[in-house]
């Protein structure tokens, strides 16, 4: 056992952990994980609307606060809905700009020059003007794909024909604003020849617009990717590189955000139609069932060090306690330590598989709704499971099952680490002088 255990920790440390460190500093990457996190705070925002709009209510409910909340969101509920259409509605058009202006950024580029031709490359090939009316249909969740590669494309060349030197270059009188202006000419001519014309194409040929065409390639994909299967396989990824020091959140989030904002954007516009949710697997599904106190679901270990007869680990859990109630459990996993730690390998690993399992299961079968909003990744978990599922209390409830599960995977390795800190903490016996 402990030449498989040898094995598999030279594999993390060896090859897993280089091929992920490299990943997680590649411009791009970055450039993508910043520009969704920059455009965080109008989804949280646009998401609260939402519910407001949804009351968790059924029609037939009898109590008199319910009625009115009801009565209220159908009566209001264009007014209501007014700040989510301008946020989750238009969610692409944040995040566009936002990838742009991080990968500008990155190749010392003006960014915000950058994030203008994003926005406007972004226009031309999902909300062309029809009847002097702009459509929005695909600057939601549908058009996060197309983003997210229009912002590359429109960032790689401003910076193609700036390393080339390929511009109108004015004398050296001319004020830097002006210049700056004049550098974006023959960009904003390029997009026009190469993406303006691809969009033409695709409208002619297939009656749909560049969107509406990614979305169908990627179709497939995001299917497969709210799978159980596909779900197992990113928990454990993203575990795998934790426990080799690296920040797998990070990493594993920021390549599924994409797909988590995708399913969450179709998840809204079924609610807002009437329609059954189909949507599993979105951020607050990660950040509430799987990891309940941060990866690793160390919420349970946390509570576990409380009781513990280790002055280390007590310590250890008094330190955690709080940051691990808002998600943050940096001071377990270094504090511990869990990264690199055989003994606690296996529930590091497990627990949050196991989570992601029942809840799946939970959620499929309809025993919880599903996510239709965005809740703060800090906020406690039986909060954020609520929010995010439209105050469904049932959804509280199977956090606090999920946290009895995780608690009992660690207990038996917990148990183990305590007797090895205990032992070495155990003064020697001291043994009398021999008398002469």
């Amino acid at each position: 056992m402990s030449g498989i255990s040898a094995s598999v920790f030279g594999v993390i440390e060896n090859t897993i952990s280089p091929i992920a460190g490299r990943l997680s500093s590649q411009r791009h990457v970055m450039a993508i994980r910043d520009g969704f996190i920059s455009a965080m705070p109008f989804l949280i925002v646009g998401s609260f609307m939402l519910v407001f709009a949804h009351p968790p209510f059924s029609a037939t409910s009898d109590w008199a606060f319910a009625q009115w909340w009801l009565r209220m969101a159908a009566q209001y509920e264009s007014v209501i809905l007014m700040p989510y259409n301008m946020t989750m509605g238009i969610m692409s058009l944040f995040i566009a700009a936002a990838i742009a202006y991080n990968l500008a950024n990155s190749y010392k580029m003006n960014g915000f020059m950058a994030a203008m031709l994003s926005l406007m490359a972004f226009m031309v090939v999902a909300a062309p003007q029809t009847d002097k009316m702009l459509p929005v249909s695909s600057l939601g969740g549908t058009g996060i794909f197309t983003a997210l590669l229009v912002a590359i494309f429109a960032t790689e060349l401003m910076h193609f024909l700036q390393v080339r030197n390929i511009g109108f270059h004015l004398p050296e009188q001319v004020p830097p604003k002006i210049q700056q202006s004049f550098d974006l000419l023959i960009p904003v001519l390029a997009i026009f020849f190469t993406l303006y014309p691809l969009s033409l194409f695709i409208q002619s040929q297939f009656g749909m617009l560049l969107p509406q065409a990614i979305m169908a390639l990627f179709g497939p994909i995001i299917s497969a990717a709210d799978t159980l299967p596909a779900i197992l396989i990113a928990v454990l990824i993203c575990h795998l590189l934790w426990f080799a020091g690296i920040h797998g959140a990070v990493i594993v989030g920021g390549m599924l955000q994409a797909f988590w904002l995708t399913n969450l954007g179709i998840n809204q516009q079924e609610l807002t139609a009437g329609q059954p949710l189909t949507h599993i697997f979105i951020e607050p599904f990660w950040q509430f069932f799987i990891v309940i106190g941060g990866s690793g679901s160390t919420m349970g270990l946390v509570l576990l060090y409380l009781r513990s007869r280790s002055a280390h680990l007590r310590s250890i859990g008094k330190l955690s306690l709080v940051p691990c109630l808002f998600n943050i459990n940096e001071p377990v996993i270094f504090g511990s330590p869990v990264v690199m730690n055989p003994t606690l390998f296996i529930p590091f690993i497990t627990a949050p598989l196991i989570n992601a399992t029942l809840a799946y299961i939970a959620t499929r079968t309809e025993l919880v709704g599903r996510v239709i909003s965005m809740a703060p990744w800090t906020t406690p978990a039986p909060i954020g499971a609520a929010w995010s599922t439209g105050w469904d209390l049932r959804a509280a409830l199977l956090v606090v099952v999920l946290l009895v599960v995780s608690t009992l995977v660690y207990y038996p390795f917990f148990k183990i680490y305590e007797r090895q800190l205990l032992a070495q903490d155990r003064p020697l016996p001291q043994t009398r002088p021999q008398a002469a």
